[in-house]
């Protein structure tokens, strides 16, 4: 079972990654395509992504999560194949909107289906577990997407379909299947309400990508920026008065998975600004291949299984919080520390490397964590719903932080480049300061371990009934 769900989170996680080292070979392929067109390879997957995460949550706590997990499976390898055969932007644009629709499906529900089976007192761990698939595959993805990339970037959507196809015929017999007594008379899921949800998110990141072309006091911009208000405006409205809200509202009023939630959003604007970031500075301005981008890249990405998997221990001594603090902070270090070195002349290795270390550090500190107090603050019937909203969150950080870094970059003039990237790491840096911000409400004092152990034995007890 932990091997077919490992398959699945794994894939949808490297696909981010190897993508992302993709896109300047893809623009070149496409007829010299420009950065505010090819931001919606990466925005068009994660708005989709967002809006229907919470949706395929409710499906899955309604119909089981087995067949759902499956149906994501399946329709993120055909996607994975349309993807590989798009002719030009639009087309690739339009396969990456049905491969998020696939991811939607299975992300949420590969997290219940290993929680279904896992002991309460051991979900924390569980969950660090899940979240350490991702960091593996960010690891790898780099690495893996430039020597794809060297044999021609649709290799990195074809590589998703052999371990799709594996992971189905494992995951039909091997994946458990409990009931779910009552649930198929709950009401379908609010559909309008994630069409609202896409519309803000999308209008937003139109204004934030178009804001240099149109410019930002335009009325373009500003007509955008106040649409994407506005919808979501109605669309919080609206999940208040809905009986199956996007977003169940009175989960939010629950601190924990409130600030925990908050965080991971703040914190992905940071990553996807870093992220791709960093993949534009070394082809575009170091001159970089996409192998040599990737071995660039890969070293931070590198430490995130590692750390996330050793956490624990330092988590159980000075508290979640404290930890997710300091990697939100150590992270922002990391990209400062960018601005203080990076330049068109600058050494790797005393400039980009010490940079990438920090951040990578700072992503396993940060996200296993806080992924793993979002959970632990729910009851189990609301594992699938409550993955999805944070990771719901954490796709449109990563629209935003992908948004605001093109529309800051925009099209340097010659000689202006370090310049538009330093604007540019400072708004990453802000964003993982805010998410510092959010962590602030779960630092609390350390416990004795009597009384750590109590708590055990009560969500064990919560946990069975």
């Amino acid at each position: 079972m932990l091997a077919t769900v490992a398959a699945a989170v794994f894939m949808s996680n490297l696909d981010l990654f190897i993508v992302n080292v993709a896109l300047p070979a893809i623009g070149r392929s496409y007829g010299g395509s420009g950065l505010g067109s090819l931001s919606w390879v990466l925005n068009g997957y994660a708005i989709v992504f967002a809006a229907l995460l919470v949706v395929a949550g409710r499906v899955a706590d309604r119909s089981g999560h087995k067949p759902v997990f499956l149906t994501g499976l399946a329709v993120f390898t055909l996607a994975s194949v349309g993807c590989a055969l798009a002719p030009n932007v639009g087309t690739l644009v339009a396969a990456r909107l049905v491969q998020a629709a696939g991811a939607a499906l299975l992300m949420p529900t590969s997290l219940a289906l290993l929680l279904d089976t896992t002991a309460p007192e051991k979900r924390a761990g569980a969950v660090r577990a899940w979240a350490s698939i991702g960091g593996i595959a960010a690891g790898l993805g780099p690495v893996a997407g430039g020597l794809l990339v060297e044999a021609g970037w649709r290799w990195v959507f074809i590589v998703n379909v052999p371990v799709g196809i594996a992971a189905i015929a494992l995951g039909v017999k091997v994946l458990p299947s409990p009931g779910r007594a009552g649930a198929e008379k709950s009401p379908l899921p609010d559909l309008f309400g994630a069409a609202l949800l896409s519309g803000s998110i999308a209008t937003l990141a139109l204004s934030l990508v178009k804001a240099p072309d149109w410019g930002w006091t335009s009325a373009g911009t500003l007509g955008g920026l106040a649409a994407a208000v506005l919808l979501g405006v109605w669309f919080v409205l609206r999940s208040a008065r809905h009986p199956v809200p996007i977003i169940e509202l009175p989960l939010l009023r629950v601190p924990a998975f409130a600030s925990a939630a908050a965080a991971l959003t703040l914190f992905t604007v940071a990553f996807a600004g870093m992220l791709l970031g960093s993949v534009l500075w070394c082809q575009g301005v170091w001159g970089y291949s996409a192998l040599l981008t990737g071995l660039a890249i890969a070293p931070g990405p590198l430490l995130v299984p590692p750390v996330a998997l050793r956490i624990g221990p330092a988590v159980a001594r000075f508290g979640a919080g404290r930890i997710a603090l300091a990697g939100t902070v150590l992270f922002a270090a990391g990209i400062l520390w960018w601005v203080a070195t990076l330049d068109t002349g600058s050494a790797y290795a005393a400039s980009l490397l010490p940079g990438m270390m920090l951040t990578g550090l700072g992503v396993g500190m940060t996200l296993p964590v806080l992924t793993g107090v979002s959970a632990a603050a729910l009851p189990p019937a609301r594992f699938a719903t409550g993955s999805a909203i944070t990771s719901m969150g954490r796709q449109i950080g990563a629209v935003l932080g992908v948004a605001i870094l093109v529309g800051i970059l925009g099209t340097p003039a010659p000689g202006h480049a370090v310049a538009a990237f330093q604007r540019g790491w400072y708004a990453v840096a802000a964003a993982s300061l805010l998410a510092a911000c959010a962590t602030v409400p779960l630092v609390r004092k350390p416990r004795p371990a009597a009384a750590k152990a109590a708590d055990v034995a009560a969500a064990a007890k919560t946990g069975a009934a």
